[in-house]
Protein backbone atom coordinates (compact mmCIF):
# COMPACT_ATOMS: atom_id res chain seq x y z
CA UNK A 1 0.00 0.00 0.00
CA UNK A 2 1.44 3.74 -1.06
CA UNK A 3 1.06 5.84 1.82
CA UNK A 4 3.41 8.46 1.31
CA UNK A 5 2.99 9.45 -2.75
CA UNK A 6 5.26 11.90 -2.39
CA UNK A 7 7.92 9.93 -1.69
CA UNK A 8 7.23 7.72 -4.17
CA UNK A 9 7.22 10.14 -6.87
CA UNK A 10 10.80 11.49 -6.09
CA UNK A 11 11.90 7.77 -5.76
CA UNK A 12 10.86 7.18 -9.54
CA UNK A 13 12.10 10.48 -10.61
CA UNK A 14 15.47 9.94 -8.68
CA UNK A 15 15.25 5.74 -10.33
CA UNK A 16 14.57 7.52 -13.82
CA UNK A 17 17.76 9.77 -13.77
CA UNK A 18 19.68 6.83 -12.63
CA UNK A 19 18.84 4.62 -15.52
CA UNK A 20 18.23 6.69 -17.99
CA UNK A 21 17.39 3.69 -20.28
CA UNK A 22 16.69 4.04 -24.30
CA UNK A 23 14.19 2.99 -25.91
CA UNK A 24 16.09 -0.08 -27.43
CA UNK A 25 17.11 -1.58 -24.12
CA UNK A 26 13.47 -0.74 -22.61
CA UNK A 27 12.10 -2.81 -25.42
CA UNK A 28 15.12 -5.61 -24.43
CA UNK A 29 13.59 -5.79 -20.97
CA UNK A 30 9.92 -5.82 -21.95
CA UNK A 31 10.68 -8.67 -24.85
CA UNK A 32 13.07 -10.78 -22.16
CA UNK A 33 9.78 -10.55 -19.22
CA UNK A 34 7.67 -11.56 -22.07
CA UNK A 35 9.75 -14.33 -23.12
CA UNK A 36 9.61 -15.72 -19.31
CA UNK A 37 6.22 -14.95 -18.70
CA UNK A 38 5.33 -17.43 -21.79
CA UNK A 39 8.25 -19.81 -20.04
CA UNK A 40 6.43 -20.08 -17.35
CA UNK A 41 3.02 -20.38 -18.86
CA UNK A 42 1.65 -17.37 -17.24
CA UNK A 43 0.31 -16.03 -20.45
CA UNK A 44 0.85 -17.40 -24.21
CA UNK A 45 1.08 -15.53 -27.35
CA UNK A 46 -2.61 -16.24 -28.29
CA UNK A 47 -3.91 -14.84 -25.28
CA UNK A 48 -2.33 -11.54 -24.53
CA UNK A 49 -5.50 -9.50 -24.94
CA UNK A 50 -8.07 -12.21 -24.20
CA UNK A 51 -10.47 -10.58 -21.67
CA UNK A 52 -9.43 -6.98 -22.75
CA UNK A 53 -12.15 -5.83 -23.79
CA UNK A 54 -14.24 -7.39 -21.03
CA UNK A 55 -11.61 -5.91 -18.40
CA UNK A 56 -12.26 -2.74 -20.10
CA UNK A 57 -16.05 -2.65 -20.00
CA UNK A 58 -16.01 -3.61 -16.16
CA UNK A 59 -13.32 -0.69 -15.67
CA UNK A 60 -15.63 1.52 -17.41
CA UNK A 61 -19.04 1.10 -15.53
CA UNK A 62 -17.31 1.06 -12.27
CA UNK A 63 -15.85 4.23 -13.40
CA UNK A 64 -18.96 5.75 -14.18
CA UNK A 65 -20.67 4.65 -11.05
CA UNK A 66 -18.14 6.34 -9.35
CA UNK A 67 -18.73 10.11 -11.29
CA UNK A 68 -22.56 9.05 -10.77
CA UNK A 69 -22.52 8.73 -7.05
CA UNK A 70 -20.14 12.00 -6.43
CA UNK A 71 -23.40 13.47 -8.77
CA UNK A 72 -25.31 12.28 -6.24
CA UNK A 73 -23.90 13.53 -3.40
CA UNK A 74 -23.56 16.95 -5.03
CA UNK A 75 -27.16 17.19 -5.57
CA UNK A 76 -28.52 15.43 -2.71
CA UNK A 77 -27.01 18.46 -0.24
CA UNK A 78 -29.38 20.68 -2.98
CA UNK A 79 -32.56 18.63 -2.22
CA UNK A 80 -34.60 19.87 0.64
CA UNK A 81 -35.65 17.38 3.24
CA UNK A 82 -39.18 17.18 4.57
Amino acid sequence: MIKNRRKLYKFYRELDAKENLSYKEAVRIYDALHKEAVALGVISHENIWDGFEVDLRIAKAINGLKCVRKADKKNSSKVRRR
